[in-house]
C-alpha cells in the first residue's frame, strides 16, 4: 500500500467534530502523527515521505478541525489547534504518539507537548519556530505577495513559499508539485478561503505572543530546515528553536527553503526513521 491510495477514514469525536484521516504501515509500536502546514490537506504531504516512514513505522494523517473532510471551524489560535489535535490523537484511543509537525504543524506541535506532555513521545519539528519567533508575525502580508505572483504566474503557491529560486529550488519545486498530484481517485477537499485566513491569523497571533518556556519540553526533539525559509525565517529561528529546547538534534539543508522535507526527501526520510 503506497500513501497515493490510503483509504480515507472518518472518525467522530465526542465534541461532535468528525475527522477526515489516512494510516499506513503496520500498525504495531508508537505511531506517528503527522501534523500538516497552512491551509493543507490530507493530499498535502509529500508521499514519498509518508511512503519512506510507513516502511518502518504507522503513520497516522489527519484534517484539523474545519479543514478538507474533517467537519467544525477551524480554531482561531494555535494553542486551539493544538487542543484539536490531542482530541483527534485521544478519539483514536492512542495513548502515546510521535508527532511529525511541519510548518504550522509545528506550531501546534510545540502546543501540544506543553498542553499533553504526556501524549508525545518523540517529535519532528520541521519548517518552523518557537512561539514569539522573528518574522512569524509577518505571515499574512508575505502569503499575500507570493499568492499574488503565483497567481500572475500560473503556478502554484508553494513553488515560491517552500522553495529556494535557484535552479536546484525551482527543479524541485516542479518535482513536489507534480507528486501532490499523483493520486487521482477520492483527493480530498480544498480548504476554503476563510478557513484559510482563520489559520493565517492564528499564526500571526502567535507570533506575536509571548515566547514559550521550551526548557519544559524534555521530549527528543529533532528541528529541522532548510538554510534559506523565508516564511519562518531560518536565522534565527530554526537555530533558537534548537538552542532553547533541551533535548534536540539539528539539521539544515543547504540550499533549501521552507519545504527542505520535500525537497531532501529522500535524506530526510532517512534521518527521521532513525531519530524515530
Amino acid at each position: 500500500m503506497h500513501y497515493i491510495k490510503a483509504e480515507n477514514k472518518r472518525i467522530l469525536a465526542t465534541n461532535g467534530v468528525e475527522y477526515a484521516y489516512r494510516e499506513l504501515g503496520e500498525r504495531t509500536g508508537v505511531p506517528i502523527v503527522a501534523l500538516n502546514h497552512l491551509s493543507a490537506n490530507l493530499d498535502n504531504w509529500d508521499p514519498v515521505i509518508i511512503d519512506g516512514l510507513a516502511k518502518n513505522h504507522w503513520i497516522i494523517t489527519f484534517d484539523y478541525e474545519g479543514v478538507g473532510g474533517s467537519t467544525g471551524s477551524v480554531p482561531d489560535t494555535i494553542q486551539g489547534m493544538a487542543k484539536d489535535t490531542a482530541n483527534f490523537i485521544e478519539t483514536l484511543g492512542l495513548k502515546k504518539v510521535d508527532i511529525l509537525g511541519f510548518s504550522m504543524g509545528g506550531m501546534v506541535g510545540q502546543e501540544l507537548m506543553e498542553l499533553k506532555p504526556e501524549l508525545v513521545e518523540k517529535a519532528i519539528l520541521a519548517g518552523t519556530g518557537p512561539r514569539g519567533g522573528k518574522g512569524i508575525s509577518s505571515i499574512i502580508k508575505l502569503s499575500d505577495r507570493e499568492l499574488l505572483k503565483a497567481i500572475v504566474t500560473f503556478k502554484d503557491v508553494k513553488t515560491y513559499m517552500f522553495f529556494t529560486r535557484t535552479a536546484n529550488g525551482k527543479s524541485s519545486a516542479s518535482a513536489f508539485i507534480e507528486r501532490l498530484k499523483i493520486r487521482k481517485d477520492d483527493r480530498d477537499k480544498t480548504i476554503s478561503w476563510p478557513s484559510y485566513r482563520r489559520q493565517l491569523h492564528a499564526i500571526k497571533l502567535w507570533g506575536e505572543d509571548r515566547p514559550a518556556d521550551l526548557s519544559k519540553i524534555e521530549q527528543p526533539v529533532l528541528v529541522v530546515n532548510g538554510d534559506d525559509d523565508i516564511m519562518v525565517p531560518t536565522k534565527p529561528n530554526t537555530y533558537d528553536l534548537h538552542e532553547r529546547l533541551a533535548n534536540s538534534e539539528l539539521i539544515i539543508y543547504k540550499d533549501a527553503g521552507h519545504g527542505s522535507i520535500a525537497q531532501n526527501n529522500v535524506s530526510f526520510v532517512e534521518s527521521a526513521n532513525d531519530f524515530y
